[in-house]
């Protein structure tokens, strides 16, 4: 069983950062991709910014310019550093992994808050 960590959420002003990891128990070899989906009360969850293994990254044009999924091969782990915040960013976060086999796991979500 794929176990994911997330940390790095919390209440910050608009136009602050925060930086948010999610450390996988998998090894990076066998992942297909890792990414970062939101979810704000009443709306469905949707793609931040994900990141494969051979390094390619996608991010949604909503944050494309202020968000950035990054990867730590040796530490298993992927970064979503987040600049510029807006209030419409609030939502929690959720951490994907995907393996090679198409099997998906979550993590438990990190809640972020940005005020106005």
């Amino acid at each position: 069983q794929v176990q994911l960590v997330e940390s790095g959420g919390g209440l910050v002003q608009a136009g602050g950062s925060l930086r948010l990891s999610c450390t996988a128990s998998e090894s990076i070899f066998r992942i297909n991709y890792m990414g970062w989906y939101r979810q704000a009360p009443g709306k469905q969850r949707e793609l931040v910014a994900l990141i494969t293994s051979g390094g390619s990254t996608n991010t949604a044009d909503s944050v494309k310019g202020r968000f950035t999924v990054s990867r730590d091969n040796a530490k298993n782990t992927v970064y979503l550093q987040m600049n510029s915040l807006k209030p419409e960013d609030t939502a929690v976060y959720y951490c994907k992994l995907v393996l090679l086999t198409g099997t998906a796991y979550w993590g438990q979500g990190t809640q972020v808050t940005v005020s106005s």
